[in-house]
Order: C-alpha cells, then sequence, then structure tokens
C-alpha cells in the first residue's frame, strides 16, 4: 500500500497522563482498586490528584502512545482524538506534533476541559488508572476527517472510547471509511473493564467491522467468559488476525488456522507497565505495515514494550529506530 499517506490513523481518547509513586496502603485508604482503569468525574479527580505524591505529567491516552510509537519506529502516523482548547490541550497537541504524528482535530471551544488520567504506580509496577474523560466524550462523527482514515493503511480504534454514543457513530463511521478504501481496522479491547461493560458490543464490532484485534488475556477472556485456550480457538471465527499480549510470557498471535508465540523480551527492571500494551501494538503495527510477518511483528511489539517498562510513563525515551536495527530480526 505505497500509496498511503499514513500507515496508521488512531482515534482515542486524547487524555494527559499525571503519573505518582504510591504503595498499596496508599490506594486502600483511597478506595482504588488495584491494577485497573475506573472512570471518575471532576470531583474525585481533584481529589485524588490533591492526595497524589509529586508526579510526572505527559500527553498520554492509548492510541495515542500507540501512534507516538509509530512514529518513533520511522512510521507515518495519524491521530483523531478531542480535546478542548485549553492549557493541557495544547500541550497534548504539541506534545504529538513533537513526536511527528499528525494530529488534526479541531479542539472544543468550550464544554468539559482537556481529559487527564491520574496514574499510580506500586513498588511491583502495577498501575491503578483513575481517568476523567473531560472533553474526550465530545467526539463524534464530524471529527473523523475521511482523507486522513482513507489514506491510512490501518486504522486503529481504542476500546476505551466505546462508550458515548456518538463516540461509537465516529468508530462506525471510521470503519466504513476504511473498508469502503480497501483498508484494514484494528480494535485494541483496551481493559476488562471496557469489556465488561461492552462484551456483547465488542463481539459484534468484532464480527461486522474489525480485522485486527489487540488484547491482553485478561480481556480476550473476559470477552468470550472462558480460559485463555479457548478464547484462542473462539477468536478465529471474529477477525482476520488477533494479537494477544501474556505479559512476562511473551505474546501469540492467531490468524486462521496458525498460531505464532513469540517470547517476552527480556528486561532487566520492570518500573512501569504502564503503556506497555499500546507500544506493543505500535511495533506490532508498525512491522504488518512493513510488511513484515505476523512473526517478526510480535517480536517488533515485543521489543517496544520492553522499552516501556524500564522507565516511568508511557511514551518511548530510548530511539526505537535504533533499537529494532540494533535488534537481530527475522527477514521475512
Amino acid at each position: 500500500m505505497a500509496d498511503c499517506a499514513f500507515d496508521v490513523a488512531g482515534i482515542g481518547n486524547a487524555i494527559v497522563d499525571v503519573l505518582a509513586h504510591a504503595d498499596d496502603a496508599e490506594l486502600q485508604a483511597l478506595g482504588l482498586e488495584k491494577g485497573v482503569m475506573t472512570l471518575i468525574d471532576a470531583e474525585r479527580a481533584e481529589a485524588i490528584y490533591a492526595r497524589m505524591g509529586p508526579g510526572i505529567e505527559c500527553s498520554g491516552g492509548s492510541a495515542a502512545n500507540s501512534m507516538a510509537g509509530i512514529a518513533a519506529l520511522g512510521g507515518k502516523a495519524a491521530y483523531i482524538g478531542k480535546v478542548r482548547a485549553d492549557q493541557l490541550g495544547q500541550v497534548f497537541r504539541h506534545d504529538l506534533a513533537a513526536q511527528g504524528v499528525v494530529f488534526e482535530t479541531e479542539a472544543a471551544a468550550d464544554g468539559a476541559p482537556t481529559a487527564r488520567c491520574l496514574i499510580l504506580v506500586t513498588p511491583d509496577a502495577q498501575r491503578t488508572m483513575q481517568t476523567y474523560l473531560g472533553a474526550c466524550v465530545a467526539l463524534g462523527p464530524a471529527d473523523i476527517d475521511p482523507l486522513i482514515v482513507a489514506n491510512a493503511q490501518v486504522t486503529y480504534l481504542e476500546g476505551y472510547l466505546w462508550d458515548p454514543p456518538q463516540a461509537k457513530a465516529a468508530f462506525l463511521a471510521a470503519a466504513r471509511i476504511a473498508h469502503d478504501a480497501g483498508r484494514k481496522v484494528a480494535l485494541s479491547l483496551s481493559d476488562p473493564f471496557c469489556v465488561g461493560r461492552h462484551r456483547e458490543e465488542f463481539l459484534e464490532l468484532l464480527s461486522h467491522h474489525v480485522d485486527i484485534l489487540f488484547a491482553n488475556e485478561a480481556e480476550i477472556t473476559a470477552l468470550y467468559q472462558c480460559d485463555f485456550d479457548s478464547a484462542v480457538r473462539q477468536v478465529r471465527a471474529h477477525c482476520d488476525i488477533a494479537a494477544l499480549t501474556r505479559g512476562a510470557r511473551g505474546s501469540l498471535v492467531v490468524e486462521g488456522g496458525h498460531v505464532w508465540v513469540q517470547g517476552a523480551e527480556t528486561v532487566t527492571q520492570v518500573v512501569d507497565t504502564t503503556g506497555a500494551g499500546d507500544l506493543y501494538a505500535a511495533g506490532f503495527l508498525y512491522g504488518l505495515t512493513q510488511g513484515r510477518s505476523l512473526g517478526v511483528c510480535a517480536r517488533l511489539g515485543g521489543l517496544c514494550a520492553a522499552e516501556i517498562l524500564s522507565h516511568v510513563g508511557a511514551r518511548p525515551e530510548a530511539n526505537l529506530a535504533e533499537l529494532v536495527a540494533q535488534t537481530t530480526l527475522l527477514t521475512v
């Protein structure tokens, strides 16, 4: 698909992350469920933020992290997401542009402020996320740029965004545009929380609108309400390719009757799991859009995820293109 202006166009929640370290006692004191993402309102966001320790603020959002990763690998990435015309919205836009991602979605002039995600990282590197969606929920079909979607090899949909009715309509509009142009559509299940809320709708979306699925073990087993091996058998009927991550056990890729198993990359110290799945998707999609085999795509995903695990934050700190170039990969 050399005629495509973009390798991947991501659609998701435009969020600024605030990351801070915390221990289990602090999570308990705040009444937080460890290791999951929970949606909160503005008042709750202010209360948690006030009790957080020193933090790092950086642009985030699952699909935006993936697009930043693709750009860091040398790919051509675009992003569609809604921010407010406020300070955090400007920060978010600047960060993506600085990383080489095209982001042209018009900012909201009024309404809720730009979204933020409060992330508490415990000593075991688990992240507990409290998300105030703010302006994200204003994304609708009118924000989907048909020229961007039609000219991207893959349009990548973030499961976190599948909640507001107008966002669902935006997803479906993007999927139609992509398929009408002969392109592919990918979906990330994002979180077991999302699967629990939208299981039947996700299955419908997979069956009719999605070609490539990304999920971790907890998400895929929640989707099919069974063990991992049974879920692997069932997912074959719902999409062309499923890339399933298993933490320290690596990943597994399914395409029809074929299965590729890829071991996890070595990580000296796991500091923070925030964004690991996002960067796995980045590496995988970069490989796929460059014509690499599914086994190599899984290896690329694992390399990018391992880099993210080694530091706090969901955007790469190392030069991913150099990291990949220095690693021995299969040539097909």
